[in-house]
C-alpha cells in the first residue's frame, strides 16, 4: 500500500500497520489550524487533499488484497468522525469519497463483483479521488444520455459535487427516455479533466464552506457501452442502490456527528469558565443527552451495515438511523450554543462555525418527509420502491 508518511506499527501489540483513525488523529491539528482560515474565505481544502493523499487515506478503504489499507466502514466512519472533530469540511468532502470507495469495496469483498477491481486498484495506485453525485442525482437521478453508435451522449448539470475541483471520476448517471415505459438511468463514471467536463464556482453556503461543492456540468460527454456500469429504472429502488444507501450514509453521518461532539467540547470549556447554578446543570445535562442519543443512533447504523445484506429493510434501518443522527446533532449544538452564552457568539470560539456546518445535516437524503413515509411504508407492509 502507498503511503508517505510514518504509521503505527503492529510489532509488540495488535494494532494493525495501518490505521486510518489514528493517522485522521495526527494530522488533525493541522486540520483544525486551517479550518477558519478556508471558512472564512469560502474556498476549498485543497491543501488538506493533499495531506490526505500523503498520509495514505485516500487509499484506505480499499480492500489489502488490492493494495489498500482494508479498511472496514466502522473504521471509516470512525476515521471521519475524529476528522471532523478538527474540520467539518474536510471531513464531509473526504466522506464522499470515501463513500464511493466504500461501495465497490463493499461489491468486491461479498459479491465477488470482478468489474470493479480495476477502479480499486486504480484508487489504491494512482490515488485517484471520486466524487459523488448522489445529492443531485438520488434515485429519480438527473441529466439526459442520449444513444448513439457504441455508446451515450451525456448533459447533465450536477449540483452538490464536494470536492469537484479535486477529483478524478465523477461516479454519477443520466437518464436515457426509453420511449416505451418507464425510463431508464445509465450510471458511469465521467472523467474530470476531459473537455466535456467542467467546474462552475457556485458554492457560497451557510456552512461546511470548505467543501468546494460545485456544480459538475457535462457537455456532450460521450460515455461507450462498455463504460456503463449498470442501468436501472429511473425513479425506483435498485439493488446497487440498496448497497450504496446501506453503505453511504453510516460515513457521512459519521462527520455530523463528529461535529456535534466538537461543539459539545468547545461549549463544556466555555461553561467551566462560568458560576455553576441550576440553569447550566440543565443546559448542559439535555445537550449531553442529545449527544447521546445521536451517538446510539449513528452506532444502531454501524450495526445495520455490518450485517452485510443490504435490502430494502436496511435502508429503512440506516434512515431511520439517519434521521435521528441530524435531528440530535443539530439539537446537542443548538444547546452547546445556549450553554456558551455569549462567549460561544465569536468566530474565535469555532462554536459559530459549527453551529452553521451542522445544518447541512438537514439536506441529505432521505429528508424527514420521505424518510417518515418509507419508515411508515415498512411498518405497514406496503411498498416502498419509489418512495425517495
Amino acid at each position: 500500500m502507498n503511503t508517505a508518511m510514518n504509521v503505527p506499527s503492529n510489532a509488540g501489540n495488535d494494532r494493525p500497520a495501518f490505521d486510518p483513525v489514528e493517522i485522521a488523529r495526527t494530522i488533525s491539528p493541522v486540520l483544525a489550524e486551517r479550518a477558519a482560515r478556508f471558512d472564512e474565505a469560502d474556498s476549498f481544502v485543497a491543501e488538506n487533499y493533499e495531506l490526505l493523499k500523503q498520509s495514505g487515506l485516500v487509499e484506505a478503504g480499499v480492500p489489502g488484497a488490492l493494495g489498500g489499507g482494508d479498511a472496514d466502514v466502522r473504521t471509516l466512519a470512525e476515521m471521519l468522525r475524529t476528522m471532523a472533530h478538527a474540520c467539518s469540511s474536510t471531513a464531509l468532502a473526504f466522506s464522499m469519497h470515501t463513500h464511493q470507495v466504500a461501495i465497490p469495496a463493499w461489491r468486491w469483498r461479498h459479491q465477488q463483483v470482478a468489474a470493479v477491481e480495476p477502479l480499486l486498484k486504480r484508487v489504491a495506485a494512482e490515488r485517484l479521488i471520486l466524487l459523488s453525485s448522489g445529492g443531485s442525482d438520488w434515485i429519480g437521478g438527473s441529466g439526459k444520455a442520449v444513444k448513439v453508435e457504441g455508446g451515450y451522449r451525456i448533459k447533465a448539470r450536477k449540483t452538490f459535487t464536494s470536492g469537484a475541483v479535486a477529483g478524478d471520476l465523477l461516479m454519477t448517471g443520466a437518464i436515457l427516455e426509453t420511449g416505451e415505459g418507464p425510463d431508464a438511468v445509465i450510471h458511469f463514471a465521467a472523467p474530470m479533466k476531459a473537455p466535456e467536463v467542467s467546474v462552475v464556482e457556485t458554492w457560497r453556503a451557510l456552512g461546511m464552506r470548505g467543501t468546494g461543492s460545485n456544480d459538475v456540468v457535462i457537455d456532450d460527454l460521450f460515455v461507450p457501452d462498455a463504460g456503463v456500469a449498470f442501468s436501472r429504472r429511473a425513479g425506483e429502488w435498485h439493488p446497487v442502490f440498496q448497497i450504496i444507501a446501506t453503505t453511504a450514509f453510516p460515513l457521512i453521518y459519521a462527520v455530523y456527528l463528529g461535529v456535534a461532539e466538537s461543539a459539545r467540547d468547545i461549549a463544556l470549556d466555555l461553561a467551566r469558565r462560568k458560576r455553576p447554578a441550576p440553569g447550566l446543570l440543565d443546559i448542559a445535562g439535555r445537550m449531553e443527552t442529545s449527544l447521546r442519543a445521536a451517538q446510539l443512533a449513528h452506532r444502531w447504523m454501524i450495526e445495520i451495515v455490518e450485517r452485510n445484506a443490504p435490502s430494502a429493510e436496511t435502508v429503512n434501518e440506516v434512515m431511520i438511523g439517519r434521521s435521528l443522527v441530524a435531528r440530535h446533532a443539530i439539537e446537542t449544538v443548538e444547546l452547546a450554543m445556549e450553554l456558551s452564552g455569549g462567549a460561544g457568539f465569536y468566530r474565535a470560539a469555532g462554536l459559530e462555525r459549527r453551529f452553521r456546518d451542522i445544518q447541512g445535516a438537514r439536506f441529505h437524503p432521505l429528508q424527514p418527509g420521505p424518510q417518515a413515509q418509507y419508515a411508515g411504508a415498512m411498518a405497514l407492509g406496503l411498498p416502498v420502491a419509489t418512495i425517495f
